[in-house]
């Protein structure tokens, strides 16, 4: 049984550089690193020193509120340092690796859901589930009302997880009976609604078919038609790749963190697939396919709402590609007339490009500094949840939690936010705001 969901509004950003489908493996680098910031409302403690020894899979630090709760290390190798930033808060563990991985064994039960709840726990696989609302790591004693699968991506330069999972059917299959015990309700996979692959003829689980611009594969537009989030529910989302990583896990009691990243961008030479592992140093050895050496930008995850890693570049938790832009660094001749020189989708009618679907070079420009933010009805464009934008984002910038609530913070992600990032004249931060605003939440309700 399938769910269609059709969305008009949102905006396709026709982008170059999307990943050509080959896969090579990528080289290994000397660095790994796990950061705290990845998981939001994860407040760390150390259970490793620099100096000390680690197996794929021990444990490197745990949530001071959630003890349970553990990130383990991806790579067999010396923790080479604990950076630290103000108020001495942890922005990442570095780990040095071995040539060769030596791996934690388990002995993970899927007899039933506490021993599987214990089994991902201990081997730090239950982070990778995000719980809505709020989209931080969940509680290990919630049953949430239903979990969803992230199996499809319309993001700018996206990655075809048909493509990427060929190889992991089993596994995903595994997986998704596994997380079928963990819920009392349905398990849903978010599925490309124009295309038939293998994901759509996975077993035990209700898909979703979803069709439009982006963003409709987000889960909050799934969730949105399915299972609308009140306070006091719980509902989990989690990708397919850690499906996948689950089912490998229960099958053979070892963690995989290898996945398969799609490197895409205007500024690099060849974009494609590549086998890597979480947490990967991508700087190590990035630097012989790009374009060029300097004036570029280097993203883990997609354009929109992907993480500046120019400086570290070490691999995000979750994100399955990395885009490497040109910095947008440029004066644009006239730049005060939108119908001149520009390069970008845009939905205003001014533009001659408005309507035009030519894919093009980007850059990492924002034309334009923050300007006053006003209502001017361009993010209703873009938004295809039923709410109010504007009136949303005004009410986390002020932290008036009544008004948040009735407006529909509860119902979304900052991710849902970014094509307002992208297309706002005012230039505003509006998935910082939408992080602050929930934090908010959580803090007034819990």
């Amino acid at each position: 049984m399938s769910i269609d969901i059709k969305i008009k509004k949102g905006l396709d950003i026709p982008m170059t550089g999307e990943a050509a489908y080959a896969v090579e493996t990528w080289p290994r680098p000397k660095l790994f690193a796990v950061k705290p910031s990845d998981f939001v409302g994860v407040n760390p403690r150390l259970d490793v020193e620099p100096g000390a020894k680690v197996k794929v899979g021990d444990v490197l630090f745990h949530s001071k509120y959630q003890p349970e709760v553990k990130f383990t290390s991806p790579v067999s190798g010396t923790v080479k340092a604990v950076e630290r930033g103000k108020r001495r808060v942890i922005l990442r563990v570095v780990i040095e690796a071995d040539k060769e991985d030596e791996y934690k064994e388990f002995n993970p039960s899927d007899a039933s859901r506490e021993s599987i709840v214990e089994a991902l726990l201990e081997s730090g696989l239950f982070p990778f589930f995000e719980q809505r609302p709020y989209n931080i790591v969940p509680s290990p004693d919630d049953v949430p009302k239903a979990i969803y699968i992230r199996a499809y991506d319309n993001n700018p330069l996206p990655v075809d997880y048909a493509f990427a999972l060929e190889n992991r059917k089993e596994d995903l299959q595994k997986g998704i009976r596994i997380l079928n015990k963990l819920t009392g309700g349905k398990v849903y996979m978010i599925v490309d609604g124009e295309s038939q692959t293998f994901l759509n003829t996975m077993k035990d689980v209700e898909h979703i078919r979803v069709s439009g611009p982006y963003p409709s594969a987000n889960p909050s537009v799934a969730i949105a038609h399915t299972n609308p989030v009140s306070q006091g529910d719980r509902l989990w989302v989690i990708d397919a790749w850690d499906v996948a990583g689950i089912g490998s896990f229960f099958e053979t009691g070892r963690i995989n963190p290898e996945k398969i990243v799609a490197f895409t961008g205007n500024m690099l030479e060849s974009p494609k697939y590549y086998r890597i592992r979480r947490g990967a140093n991508v700087k190590e050895h990035i630097g012989q396919l790009l374009k060029k050496k300097e004036g570029i930008r280097i993203i883990s995850g997609n354009p929109l709402t992907g993480t500046n890693i120019t400086d570290d570049g070490f691999l995000g938790a979750f994100d399955n590609s990395v885009s490497v832009l040109e910095e947008g660094n440029k004066a644009r001749f006239f730049g005060w007339l939108p119908f001149i020189g520009t390069s970008r989708k845009t939905v205003y009618r001014l533009n001659f490009d408005w309507f035009s679907d030519k894919k093009k070079d980007y850059d990492t420009s924002l034309h334009g500094e923050e300007r006053p933010f006003v209502m001017t009805e361009e993010i209703e464009e873009v938004m295809p949840l039923d709410i109010y934008p504007v009136h949303l984002l005004k009410a986390c910038l002020t932290g008036d939690v009544d008004k948040m609530e009735q407006l529909g913070i509860l119902e979304v992600a900052p991710e849902d936010f970014a094509l307002v990032d992208y297309i706002s004249s005012s230039k505003i931060n509006a998935q910082n705001i939408i992080r602050n605003g929930l934090n908010i939440m959580m803090v007034e309700i819990g």
